[in-house]
């Protein structure tokens, strides 16, 4: 998964107070190691000698470093056991994991994944099964939804849900305030009428935004396809098939292109990777975008946006994208329940309220009071990934909707006016069953 959900969760938070894989493998000494089933498998505190290999991206070194510090020590008091922390990029990581996870030697134990790329893992047998350990897991009948289904895959469990990151809409209160808008709108309704206001308002800004709304934004747009009931693709019997053409599909991407159409100015074709830094230079009022991104926008160079002018809502009628990272235990792993042990330290209450007070969301809709007690952007945040939230469709073959571009070329074909929503959702659905069918 390319994101950037809370990789900047440091940042945020200063601004604002941020292929395929054998399933075979001998079991560890710390208990039975099962890629396809959950029978047999333990955690296990028996590790006097030996050295566990676990694989966390920098988020957490840039983030919550003291965690890892703390959990580190716990673990080796418990288990008498070492710890080597192995620092990973999310740039090429896939194609690194799954050399490392198809090889014989040098397997960690412990490895982090993003969330969309866990099922294609999970499904080549790259990962443990955990369902019967769930239960040792501090508050595991109340993790989030989206992360927990990110990882189950044909109704079994492969990881443990780590920290998430959702969208919400960031707006500069002076330019809504100056268009006479009072408060922040809770429909799709009062939301166009409140652009109507804010496009009249600037209408001799050049290249002014009410919404910057990216062309080639998919995580945006299959928000508002979820919060209609539509979905990307479903599965029956073994087949996946596209299902953007649904009726409910395309009344969530017609509010979508609405704001990519209407309000937005100058990014039908790009992505969002630079909408912070386009809000930053002052002539766009509002963006969806992950909660982390006004930190962005107010520290940028040159920036015309103060991190107090800075407002925050849920956008009307979208489900949450929950991105984010979980943590699974390879399949090949030398010491699996060891590294479930770990696991199961890191995530566990204590840790995750850190986690939560250090800016990211907390894998427990328990603890998302502690998160939002953290500002203005955690107090919008939290309800959205709660309210209801979706993640991609847990299919092996998911990478190859991504790296095809399916998603992002529909969007820009509706953005631009090169192909109504029924065209290009039909012509999407047809990319997308073949996609995820590929053998």
């Amino acid at each position: 998964m390319k994101r950037s959900i809370v990789a900047a969760a440091s940042l945020a938070v200063a601004a604002l107070t941020a292929a395929g894989c054998s399933s075979s493998g001998s079991p560890s000494s710390g208990g039975s190691n099962n890629g396809g089933g959950s029978s047999g498998f333990s955690l296990s505190t028996s590790g006097s000698g030996k050295t566990i290999t676990v694989y966390l991206m920098t988020d957490a070194q840039k983030g919550w470093d003291n965690i890892v510090t703390a959990t580190n020590t716990q673990f080796e008091q418990a288990t008498g056991a070492k710890v080597k922390v192995e620092w990973q990029n999310w740039t090429g990581y896939v194609q690194k994991y799954t050399s490392i996870l198809a090889g014989s030697n040098d397997i960690p134990d412990v490895v982090e994944v993003g969330d969309t790329d866990t099922p294609s893992f999970a499904a080549t047998g790259a990962l443990t099964a955990l369902d019967s350990v769930k239960s040792k897991y501090d508050n595991s009948a109340t993790w989030l939804t989206g992360l927990t289904q990110s990882c189950t895959v044909n109704g079994t469990l492969y990881c443990v849900p780590y920290y998430a990151g959702d969208r919400i809409v960031i707006y500069r209160k002076s330019a809504w305030a100056a268009a006479g808008i009072t408060g922040t709108p809770t429909s799709f309704s009062q939301l166009t009428a409140d652009l109507d206001m804010l496009k009249a308002k600037n209408a001799s800004t050049a290249n002014f935004s009410a919404m910057l709304t990216p062309g080639e934004d998919w995580y945006a747009a299959m928000s508002f396809v979820y919060g209609a009931g539509g979905q990307i693709a479903t599965n029956s019997g073994g087949k996946w098939s596209g299902t953007l053409e649904s009726a409910q599909a395309q009344q969530g991407l017609s509010e979508w292109a609405t704001l990519a159409t209407k309000y937005s100015t100058g990014v039908a074709t790009v992505n969002e990777t630079n909408q912070d830094q386009d809000m930053a230079q002052g002539n766009v009022a509002s963006i969806f975008g992950a909660g982390w991104e006004a930190g962005t926008v107010a520290t940028s160079s040159g920036t015309k946006v103060t991190a107090s002018d800075l407002g925050y809502f849920q956008m009307p009628g979208t489900a949450a994208f929950t991105g984010g990272s979980d943590l699974a235990v390879p399949t090949k792993a030398s010491n699996a329940g060891l590294g479930a042990e770990w696991i199961k330290i890191y995530t566990d209450n204590a840790n995750q309220t850190t986690l939560a007070k250090a800016g990211a969301i907390p894998n427990t809709t328990s603890l998302l009071s502690t998160f939002e007690a953290g500002g203005a952007a955690n107090q919008a945040m939290g309800p959205a990934v709660e309210n209801g939230s979706w993640v991609t469709p847990s299919s092996t073959n998911w990478a190859n909707v991504e790296s095809q571009n399916i998603l992002q070329n529909m969007l820009e074909n509706i953005a631009t006016g090169k192909e109504t929503v029924a065209a290009a959702t039909k012509a999407a659905d047809q990319q997308i069953t073949t996609a995820l069918n590929a053998s």
